[in-house]
């Protein structure tokens, strides 16, 4: 996003937030599903077009379509995975180491990074903060949260409603502050939710033929009425960052613009999902690697941006400049999910780390003997 400091968009799991080569519920390894692998890259692929549009679309209402329809669905897809595999979550430790070296430590470290380029560049000299998450680091800790939560949403009755309420509410309370991304945490958490309730029956229904065949004319649909409310529509109600009033609108607005939202959200995702190809395509192994792909697309936009590519090319702004931004960082997000990356950051992104956790006494076993 090319918002200032505390204001970025969406985006999106990763290997560690959507482990697709595991059984949730059991822990044991198995074939990955090509699915959801096909689903996570392209969903990456969209979060760094539209975070590309963003410069541009203030000239160009149909940009202006394209980011609103992209927005609508592009992170509750991710959130909704995210939510799938969270399932067998139930706080075992080695759940908790994983949690900590595959979420924590790259929050920690591209939380750093980005403030640190940030500051390089001129635009922010505050101090960096780990509470108050910067551009697209906000994701990692609205993950840890969730995801510490799951066993909470398998006890409580009615779930989705309860974390829809919770998401209405957030709305109206503009005393959230920004630490920890909390709006976000709140507002993005009924998603979450609704991944955990899902099981794989539901996906197949997007998966069937007719499902298909509907995608196409409601995303037209969708574009034609983008494109028609693009001049009114305020776009950082998708970002859901913010309550109601600070939005400018009455706190009555809040409850019915998210309830208004995950019904889009929903339909959008459906759509999407029922177009992400089932079988193995050449990109599907890059869907174990998004996170690279998301947490190092940032830099590139940043880089853009602090060296005001976008305003100094205006050519940029025509519809061949705008086609050409958009396949640019397609193709970059693509080659950061590649192995050179994952082999250099594995350190950060999933590292080991035996030496820091404490190691579990041994069990004893079922048939030792009982001493009184």
């Amino acid at each position: 996003m090319f918002h200032t400091r505390r204001r970025s968009p969406q985006i999106p799991p990763s290997q560690n937030a959507a482990p697709a080569g595991t059984t949730v519920a059991e822990g044991r390894p198995r074939q990955r599903d090509p699915f959801f692998d096909n689903a996570k890259y392209l969903a990456i692929v969209l979060v760094a077009a539209a975070h590309s549009w963003e410069p541009l679309m203030g000239g160009s209402r149909t940009v202006k379509a394209a980011y609103i329809v992209v927005y609508a669905f592009h992170m509750p897809a991710f959130i909704i995975i995210s939510g799938y595999f969270s399932r067998g979550f139930t706080g075992k430790p080695e759940q908790i180491k994983r949690l900590l070296t595959g979420v924590v430590l790259p929050y920690v470290v591209f939380e750093t990074a980005y403030s640190l380029l940030q500051r390089w560049a001129g635009h922010d000299r505050h101090a960096i903060s780990l509470i108050d998450p910067y551009y697209l680091t906000w994701f990692l800790i609205a993950l840890f949260i969730w995801r510490l939560t799951s066993p909470i949403w398998r006890v409580v009755r009615q779930p989705l409603a309860t974390a829809l309420l919770v998401a209405a509410l957030a709305t109206v309370s503009p005393q959230i502050t920004g630490d920890l991304g909390m709006q976000r945490v709140l507002q993005f958490l009924p998603y979450f939710v609704l991944g955990l309730l899902l099981r794989p029956e539901h996906f197949d229904l997007v998966r069937r033929p007719g499902a298909r065949l509907l995608a196409a004319p409601v995303f037209v649909l969708s574009l034609a009425l983008a494109y028609l409310i693009a001049p009114h529509f305020d776009s950082a109600w998708l970002y859901h960052e913010n309550a109601a009033e600070q939005l400018g609108a009455s706190w009555w607005v809040g409850p019915i613009m998210t309830f208004c939202l995950f019904t889009c959200s929903m339909a959008l995702t459906a759509c999407f999902l029922a177009l992400v190809p089932r079988r193995r395509m050449w990109f599907t192994a890059l869907g174990a690697a998004t996170l690279y792909g998301y947490l190092l697309h940032g830099f590139v936009l940043k880089a853009a941006v602090y060296t005001n590519i976008f305003s100094t090319e205006r050519w940029l702004h025509s519809p061949l400049g705008e086609l050409l931004v958009t396949l640019t960082a397609c193709a970059a997000v693509t080659v950061l999910c590649m192995k050179p990356f994952r082999k250099a950051l594995h350190c950060v992104m999933e590292p080991e780390l035996a030496w820091a956790f404490r190691k579990e006494p041994p069990r004893p076993s079922s048939g030792a003997a009982h001493v009184s």
